[in-house]
């Protein structure tokens, strides 16, 4: 699976979700977009972060639900679970 992360330096609240997502135990590719490296980026996210999205086999994307700064790793790892049954119907 491979998972887009747009976040931005000294962004708590996507360290967090950075690290739980480095903790799920599935095979996952993350690529972390700095929103300040470039405009649409910014535009587009700079009230919103962390974003995460998901791109599946075909490359369409797809923004998933944000979830509680609360939420544990066993609760991200329910999430991308619930995307991937999703994903393959």
């Amino acid at each position: 699976m491979h998972l887009i992360l747009y976040s931005k330096p000294g962004c708590h609240l996507c360290e967090g979700l950075q690290e739980k997502l480095d903790q799920v135990r599935r095979s996952i590719d993350l690529e972390v977009r700095d929103i300040t490296t470039r405009s649409d980026w910014f535009n587009a996210y700079q009230y919103e972060i962390p974003v995460l999205v998901a791109v599946s086999d075909r490359g369409e994307m797809q923004t998933l639900p944000r979830l509680s700064p609360r939420a544990s790793v066993a609760q991200v790892e329910q999430m991308l679970q619930k995307y991937l049954q999703n994903d393959s119907q």
